[in-house]
């Protein structure tokens, strides 16, 4: 048999590939003659009522104009697909998905503590001692405010509490000295506020018990120089050290690495976050950044004499009229006996400092803490301050007056939880003083159609405040409200996650 010209000009093997090909589209068009007449009945995969009740031509033949806010909010959520595949589908099939009720609102979480994970070994048992301690003062603080116990002296403060708040602050160092080198801060900070602090590291001094080296004979000592600068919550929490919301150790002398360092942290309960330290090596470029910054800026190293060389390659370009940019790489920002100007500044995304108007490091904020809780400024170590001045502080403090923000009326109270399913359930993480964030939250999305039908239900999950007086507010907040729910632990950064876990108890209890 005499084979075709087609045959003849393609090779055997691309022949066979061609066939493959020629199957595979043939499998392809029945496949989709079954599947074009479905697509053609269920009308492109719309839901009743969306208004497309065709394919694409009905669908495009409508106006399509932008809706306004109002018009968003006015306008009733798409209706939900039903369960049901035909009206003979028996309503007690395993298949039908069940109708899920939520429980009647409550005001405290329903999450409980067990003590049984202290018995594991793992690297958490840290984790669930602190989780315990902060239930066990939790529920004794709760249990205080449920009895009134504290209602009486809560009101007494509120009746005292009429600081006013500064937009500047200016100590000398003998001031400084005299107020136990602490700058109160009435009103905390807010973004765009700086403090700038003058002053001059001691020379170092032999130590035989440093904190921040590691000795290897007893009789030796090892010379330090070391200060540290901390914005603390003077007003979070009573009868305990306040937190270091930033805490600012620049260690010229004596530390473990046997180079100067800075390091940073935050501190809470006596229980220290993850550490920053800036060894003179800039952030990788594909490390975070903080407001555009990086976090660690260079110096150099082992007190070469790189800089003074850098500076008169910088000036001779610039004589010579060259374009390309020369970095120049400068000394670490302190040193002994010699004047310095620092400057912390409050951004967007965190805290940067400046030394003799220079950028040095940049330390992101931590879940936790806010601005309006930095209310004082430390400083202490090896270093004589000359002066600290502070500036564009906040002219109000929200979260320390609720009742100027907290406004009772019916209309922003939450609608009844509805007896049959809910669209969507939002829970929402927020701290004990923060009055007014909630407020706001509630005069804007929450108003919203679909939150006030009950169809979508939103709750603020907050732990208990270390202090009492706000407390004492936020339970009358959960009260009138009715979208407050408590989780009985005194909140801590290290235990966020535990409101996570009480949104999902919350969600599916019921």
């Amino acid at each position: 048999m005499k084979r075709g010209k087609f045959d003849t000009l393609v090779p055997t093997s691309r022949l066979k590939s061609i066939k493959i090909l020629a199957g595979l589209l043939f499998l392809y068009l029945i496949f989709m003659s079954f599947e074009i007449p479905l697509v053609l009945r269920t009308g492109f995969g719309s839901l009743p009522g969306d208004g497309f009740n065709g394919f694409l031509g009905d669908a495009f033949s409508q106006q399509f104009m932008l809706e306004s806010e109002q018009d968003m909010a006015e306008k009733d959520a798409p209706s939900r697909p039903s369960f049901r595949v035909s009206k003979g589908f028996s309503q007690s099939s395993r298949f039908r998905a069940p109708a899920r009720r939520m429980r009647e609102y409550k005001k405290v979480s329903g999450l409980a503590f067990h003590g049984g994970l202290l018995n594991s070994k793992d690297g958490f048992s840290e984790l669930h001692k602190s989780a315990k301690h902060a239930w066990e003062v939790g529920k004794m603080l709760w249990e205080k405010l449920e009895s009134g116990e504290i209602q009486v002296e809560s009101k007494r403060k509120a009746e005292n509490q009429s600081e006013s708040c500064p937009h500047s602050i200016a100590l000398s160092g003998s001031e400084f000295q005299d107020r136990n080198k602490i700058m109160v801060l009435p009103c905390g900070l807010t973004l765009g506020s700086h403090i700038t602090v003058v002053g001059k590291p001691h020379w170092a001094h032999a130590e035989y018990d440093p904190k921040i080296a590691l000795l290897k004979d007893e009789d030796q000592s090892v010379m330090v120089s070391q200060f540290m600068m901390e914005l603390q919550g003077l007003k979070t929490v009573d009868g305990e050290d306040p937190p270091r919301i930033l805490h600012f150790n620049p260690r010229l002398k004596g530390d473990w690495s046997g180079k100067p360092v800075i390091e940073q942290n935050t501190c809470y309960r006596m229980q220290w976050g993850s550490a920053l330290r800036c060894e003179g090596w800039k952030s990788r470029a594909d490390e975070e950044t903080v407001d555009g910054q990086v976090k660690c800026e260079k110096w150099i190293r082992d007190d070469d004499s790189h800089s003074e060389e850098s500076k008169a390659t910088w000036w001779l370009n610039r004589l010579i009229g060259r374009t390309k940019k020369v970095a120049i790489d400068w000394p670490y920002p302190f040193a002994e006996e010699k004047l310095f100007v620092l400057t912390v500044s409050a951004g967007l995304e965190g805290y940067h400092v400046n030394v003799d108007g220079r950028h040095v490091t940049s330390f992101p904020y931590r879940t936790g803490f806010v601005l309006e809780d930095a209310t004082g400024l430390f400083v202490n170590g090896d270093i004589d301050v000359h002066s600290v001045f502070a500036a564009s502080l906040p002219a109000s403090h929200p979260s320390f007056a609720p009742q100027l923000h907290l406004e009772k009326l019916p209309k922003w109270q939450a609608p009844p939880l509805p007896d049959g399913p809910v669209e969507l359930f939002i829970g929402i993480l927020s701290a004990g003083n923060h009055f007014a964030e909630r407020m706001a939250v509630r005069k804007s999305w929450m108003q919203h159609n679909l939150v006030k039908s009950s169809k979508v239900v939103a709750r603020f999950f907050i732990a208990l405040h270390g202090r009492k007086e706000i407390n004492v507010e936020l339970k009358k907040e959960a009260e009138y409200f009715g979208d407050t729910v408590i989780v009985p632990y005194m909140d801590n950064y290290d235990l966020v996650v535990l409101k996570t876990v009480a949104i999902c108890e919350y969600g599916v209890s019921g």
